[in-house]
């Protein structure tokens, strides 16, 4: 036995019951002018080993002080596990996560959590309640704003990325920081998008969507999950033994901590298996959950169920294992103060904030370009500047800012007069975020004659999106869509080009606003750069190349709406009526998933494949011509899809594969080399077993997830020689 395992077990075997259940509770904490409170208690509990972790502490004097009552004033001097919601950054704020989807960087994904690692560790943090990794097909869900977006291979790969980030290569490093991989899982599947609702998804589902970015997460080696706070068809997750020991612990091999989101144990009562604490908690405990947070549950329900019989002392150790192992990994046993020891440099922060910069502008997607009205060319020497979000500092954050501060991030305004000049760019905001007060258009529109062009920033506030928002109606709040209305009007009696650039943390169902603008930006939530970000692209600094990793959808009617859908036996046919549509819409989304612009103009050309016939050890590897034929520079992303033709179980339409990245300067003309093991063409069987199944398999390459704009090669399964 190692010295670090021989450390924790004669740890667990001079603790009392109370401080091992000390061990398996989190609690929060928040500010007075004394300093540091922690929720429902005192820093006395810290003191006596009754808390054993922490969340919501920020700044590196104060989480010092609170590691120094654990390790010097507790008895056994166990240090604290602290952690934050460190989602898109700490105080540098980056891109939502999904709108960081957009790049299709995993490199750049890694990047990024590895500088919000560094900055939260620089203040004592040591865990992040991230990365979160729930497949989101409701844009009615405010979560949404916070994953991958719709496909479960693009949640995979992002999993790694951020894993990878955050950890580093030694969690025990002072600017590492252990993962939290949530919600496991279908979070996203609640029912009608509606945030805590349960969710009814079929096992077959679960494997093949919800699961796999958690699966990689844990061969990644992610330090810990979170379940969530939902039922999966009855059970809630925080008690499901089902998924958590059996799938994630005995299947996986997951050895790291489980620890739950926010009160979960506790509202087992509410969701009907518990009928008190003691039973919520030995419900929890038998799944194989290690830390209660904020419930109290452990603490206060774990000795009545020691005493009825329910659980035993060895469970509950082993639990206090798991979480003392953590900590040592983290390295806490060896230097509790290693992280926040050293303030971070000017010139690294200011570093970072350029970095946060340039991720922001590759994360805008250009949905619409008509005429090429960006970038905005020297003709437009005026702009007009308009809407309720143009010089909005604490919007720009998005939903879960961190430590940011509402004011310092940049806006849309502050960045144009400061790239152009203030006499240059006017502004007036015309309507609220979400008001009726419309006193304030006739202003906005009387600058469109003295403009250029018009850019109109509309959209969701910051807390529109995220947890506890969803929304049933996904158009503009208040009354921005009559302002936009007016605008278009006017402008187009100007003869004025018109810019949407539009905040959010979601897809909106916006069609009438991509029809009448005449270019249109999907810029999510950009963070602290995010006015610099879209004054790059509008400007033409910055060549737009973000892809929407979500479809839009025309109508809240057509939710979910995602690409992977099975064929129908009856696929739509506008001369059948009999067959899979919609009296009133049609069935495509408003822009597909992949879909993005650029300032090139791109052809892709002569797909080919180095054989006609794979076997399952094989590798395939799929090569495409990319012409840029337009006038500027410009990156294009590059999607592989997959469609098993014939196959036991009805597979997808489309299943994405993989995605490559090429620059190209006008007229140039380069090769994309994507390769796909061919293992990955297995599926789940109608045991749900993975199986690798003869016949042919279409390969469809392009820029997009829509299938006229993809070109097509077919190649043949077989199985091996024995």
């Amino acid at each position: 036995m190692d010295e670090s395992k021989k450390r924790i077990e004669t740890l667990i075997g001079k603790m009392t019951l109370t401080e091992k259940l000390g061990q398996l509770t989190m609690t929060a904490s928040r500010y007075a002018v004394t300093g540091p409170i922690i929720a429902g208690d005192s820093t006395q509990a810290i003191r006596d080993g009754t808390i054993g972790n922490l969340l919501n502490m920020v700044g590196a004097e104060h989480v010092r002080e609170v590691q120094r009552l654990a390790v010097e004033e507790s008895r056994l001097h166990v240090p604290l596990l602290i952690g934050f919601d460190v989602i898109h950054g700490h105080r540098t704020l980056f891109p939502i996560p999904l709108g960081e989807a957009s790049l299709f960087d995993p490199p750049t994904w890694a990047m990024t959590a590895r500088e919000s690692a560094k900055e939260a560790a620089a203040e004592g943090i040591a865990m992040t309640f991230a990365p979160m990794l729930d497949v989101a097909r409701d844009p009615r869900w405010g979560r949404s704003a916070e994953g991958p977006g719709e496909d479960a291979w693009l949640g995979a790969r992002l999993a790694e990325a951020k894993v990878r980030g955050y950890q580093g290569t030694d969690l025990a490093a002072p600017d590492a920081l252990a993962a939290v991989a949530k919600h496991f899982c279908a979070y996203g599947a609640a029912t009608a998008g509606r945030d805590y609702a349960s969710a009814d998804i079929s096992e077959r589902t679960a494997r093949e969507v919800y699961l796999p970015p958690f699966a990689a997460a844990v061969v990644t080696g992610v330090a810990a999950v979170m379940p969530a706070f939902t039922d999966l068809a009855g059970v809630p997750m925080t008690a499901n033994a089902t998924l958590l020991r059996g799938w994630l612990r005995q299947k996986l091999g997951f050895e790291g901590v489980i620890v739950t989101d926010y009160n979960a144990i506790g509202e087992l009562i509410h969701h009907g298996i518990a009928a008190d604490l003691a039973q919520a908690a030995t419900l929890a405990l038998k799944a194989g959950v290690d830390i209660d947070m904020m419930s109290d549950a452990y603490r206060r329900g774990l000795p009545v169920a020691l005493q009825r019989g329910w659980v035993t002392l060895a469970e509950i150790e082993e639990s206090v294992r798991r979480v003392l192992t953590l900590k040592e990994r983290l390295g806490l046993f060896e230097d509790p103060y290693r992280r926040g020891a050293t303030p971070e440099p000017a010139e690294v922060i200011a570093s970072r904030r350029q970095f946060a910069r340039a991720v922001g502008s590759r994360a805008i997607v250009m949905l619409k370009n008509d005429k090429g009205v960006l970038p905005l060319g020297k003709g437009a020497t005026r702009l007009a500047v308009i809407g309720p979000l143009a010089d909005a500092s604490a919007e720009m954050r998005g939903p879960w800012w961190g430590a940011a501060a509402p004011e310092g991030q940049v806006t849309v305004l502050a960045a144009l007069r400061g790239m152009l000049s203030e006499s240059q760019v006017a502004h007036a905001a015309g309507v609220d975020l979400d008001g009726h007060d419309m006193t304030g258009v006739p202003a906005a529109l009387d600058l469109l004659a003295h403009a250029d062009a018009v850019l109109l920033c509309v959209g969701e506030a910051a807390t529109m999106s995220g947890e506890a928002a969803s929304r049933a109606h996904l158009g503009l709040p208040g009354r921005q869509r009559e302002f936009a209305e007016a605008v278009f009007e006017r402008a187009g009696q100007l003869h004025k080009p018109v810019v949407v650039v539009l905040f959010s943390g979601r897809p909106l169902v916006v069609p009438w606003l991509a029809e009448k603008s005449d270019a249109m930006l999907a810029a999510w939530f950009l963070g602290c750069e995010a006015g610099n970000a879209v004054g790059d692209v509008v400007l033409g600094h910055v060549s737009p190349s973000g892809r929407t990793p979500v479809s839009w959808p025309r109508a809240v009617g057509q939710i979910p709406i995602f690409f992977g859908q099975r064929p129908s036996g009856r696929a739509a046919d506008p001369n059948d009526h009999y067959t899979s549509k919609y009296l009133d819409v049609p069935n495509e989304p408003l822009f597909p998933f992949g879909h993005g612009l650029t300032y090139g103009r791109f052809k892709y050309s002569s797909l080919r494949l180095p054989k006609d016939s794979v076997y399952e050890r094989d590798t395939i590897v799929v090569r495409v011509d990319v012409t840029n034929e337009g006038a500027r520079a410009a990156e294009e992303t590059v999607f592989l899809f997959t469609h098993d033709k014939l196959a036991t179980v009805a597979r997808p339409v489309l299943e994405l594969k993989g995605f490559g990245k090429i620059r190209l300067n006008p007229g140039e003309t380069g090769t994309v080399t994507l390769m796909l093991p061919a293992a990955e063409l297995r599926f789940l069987g109608l045991d749900l077993k993975p199986v690798f199944e003869p016949g042919e398999v279409e390969i469809l390459v392009g820029p997009c997830a829509d299938r006229a704009q993809l070109l097509v090669a077919g190649i043949h399964l077989s199985h091996g020689p024995n």
